[in-house]
């Protein structure tokens, strides 16, 4: 039986940095994908554009942070432009790691991001 082999990985422009400043978004199709791509404070994420709980347009969401571990009666804020909130049902998502705050079966799917030449790629 012949061996079958993945098609190899390929970069796709997507950006140049200076369209994408920290705290920005893009939404861009590649390859048939619709992607969001961010800037979370100098790190370039690519995120698909679905949501892994009801299949929203997750990209389109709120960009913000969430309540940290606190003592009873106090609210702590942070991790500020680090949480994707979905736009249908406000499921919180992780942008660097892709978890979903509050259930650890389901998470984004990321995508590798490189930089070079002022040129943001996606590796799908």
């Amino acid at each position: 039986m012949p061996e079958t082999t993945a098609p190899a990985p390929k970069r796709y422009a997507v950006a140049h940095v200076h369209e994408l400043p920290p705290g920005a978004r893009k939404l861009v199709t590649v390859a048939g994908r619709s992607l969001g791509v961010f800037n979370v404070h100098g790190t370039f994420v690519a995120v698909r554009n679905i949501c892994p709980h009801e299949g929203g347009p997750i990209c389109r969401g709120r960009v913000g942070g969430t309540t940290l571990p606190s003592p009873p009666g106090e609210y702590r804020w942070g991790r500020e432009g680090e949480i994707l909130s979905c736009p249908w049902h406000g499921w919180e998502f992780d942008l660097l790691t892709g978890r979903a705050l509050a259930h650890d079966r389901k998470r984004l799917r990321l995508y590798p991001v490189t930089v070079e030449d002022d040129t943001v790629f996606v590796t799908l």
